[in-house]
């Protein structure tokens, strides 16, 4: 009997424990922050996010449709579409107020140009914040089939003597990307530079939205183009072009879009901006679980939100590349990476990147104060008062990665930006 007894005792132990244990768990997810949630909760309970059809604003879409933004005390957070680039610029420059957006998921520079009125019009300076970054890799740099004989692939240089031949004939030879200065605008100019394709004068640039990238091709409107997914795999499931480089081919483990709100939104509500972080930080682990893959492109493939087969989502997601030129590959380091290694943490040497190649191309001058330009718009300080709160503890040593060797072997280190600048044989600038 002692025996039963005893071991009894020790079942209901056991459970009242494991009850327990639910229970805390249960009470965590409703206050998610302990003492935080009740003693500083959000200044206000909304806020207008603006994103683009593009694979890697996963994090916004899925902190919305498994109620996260609710979880952490802000129901009222409004994740709407924008038609370019250009609309999510123009309504950051509103402000949620005047019917407008107060932040978005963007590409990385554009904080930069938007603070320093490099691309408002009038130069009107609307001082953004970086608060995250959203994801590393997996955009692509695809080429029509006109091009496909010359098997250009990583090395831009076979498109050279095409290109020639092609202006020679009275063709004009166009490149698109997505917002000039942005980050595909960036990996477009590289890789033609690294090929030595200079594309100040070898090339015509134009500017196109996302979603739009695959039907101008299909019409013969560009003759190669730089965008994020899924565009890159539906021209491929398409038909209509190929895939030349993955952008993690370029620079592997390279960041790309960022979680970015007006610098007057963030100093005005804090708590708020605390709130709308961990829920964007605990969707970026959701999407990271590879077994939450194809869940995942189904979300965000929806008609609400992107309108694009699944099919045209999942494959780079997992990083099975299909180039669309006979070359297939299964390469997980060069999957749409949103958590794993630091990536939702926006370093400060990332962004003195985007800078350096703004300068490299014109968009800023030669003598810009990068330090003070990235100390002042990039707020990894707030998302490391997040993560402290969501109880996150694998945290970055410094807000450097310090040096990053891109494809062609060339290396830039943050701390001797001119060194890089100098080693760079085409660029704008003198």
């Amino acid at each position: 009997m002692p025996f039963i007894s005893t071991h009894l005792n020790r079942r209901s132990f056991i459970k009242r424990s494991l009850a327990t244990a639910a229970l805390l768990t249960a009470a965590r997810q409703l206050m998610p922050s302990g003492a935080y949630a009740a003693a500083a909760a959000p200044e206000v309970t909304s806020a207008k996010l603006g994103y683009i059809a593009l694979t890697d604003a996963a994090p916004l879409v899925i902190a919305k449709e498994k109620g996260l933004f609710e979880k952490y005390g802000m129901p009222g957070v409004e994740v709407a579409k924008q038609a370019s680039w250009a609309a999510t610029r123009d309504n950051l420059v509103l402000g949620g107020e005047a019917n407008g957006i107060d932040g978005a998921h963007i590409l990385s520079p554009m904080p930069y140009l938007i603070s320093t009125g490099k691309v408002t019009q009038n130069n009107v300076e609307v001082p953004m914040s970086i608060l995250a970054r959203l994801n590393y890799n997996c955009q692509g740099i695809s080429v029509s089939n006109e091009f496909k004989d010359t098997g250009v692939g990583l090395d831009a240089s076979k498109l050279k003597v095409a290109f020639e031949a092609k202006k020679a004939a009275g063709k004009d030879v166009k490149v698109a990307m997505t917002f000039p200065g942005g980050t595909h605008d960036l990996w477009l100019r590289y890789w033609l530079a690294a090929g030595g394709i200079n594309p100040e004068t070898d090339v015509s640039t134009i500017v196109v939205p996302p979603p739009q990238m695959v039907a101008n091709m299909k019409v013969g409107n560009m003759d190669a183009f730089c965008v994020g997914e899924p565009w890159n795999e539906q021209l491929v499931n398409q038909g209509i072009g190929f895939t030349a480089a993955t952008t993690g081919e370029l620079w592997k483990g390279h960041p790309e879009k960022a979680l970015s709100m007006r610098a007057d939104w963030v100093e005005k509500n804090p708590n708020a901006v605390k709130a709308i972080l961990m829920a964007v930080m605990e969707a970026q682990q959701w999407c990271e679980a590879m077994e939450n893959k194809d869940e995942l492109a189904a979300i965000v493939g929806k008609r609400q939100w992107f309108n694009v087969p699944p099919a045209d989502i999942i494959g780079r997601l997992k990083g099975d590349i299909n180039y669309g030129n006979g070359r297939t590959v299964h390469d997980e380091s060069l999957q749409m990476k949103f958590w794993a290694d630091h990536v939702s943490y926006p370093f400060k040497s990332h962004d003195s990147w985007f800078i350096a190649e703004n300068i490299r191309w014109g968009k800023f001058a030669p003598d810009t104060d990068v330090k003070a330009l990235v100390d002042k718009v990039n707020r990894q300080d707030l998302w490391l008062e997040a993560a402290k709160d969501l109880g996150v503890t694998d945290l970055p040593a410094s807000p450097s990665r310090g040096p990053e060797t891109f494809f062609d072997g060339k290396v830039f280190d943050p701390d001797n930006i001119t060194a890089y600048l100098e080693g760079l044989a085409i660029k704008k600038i003198a």
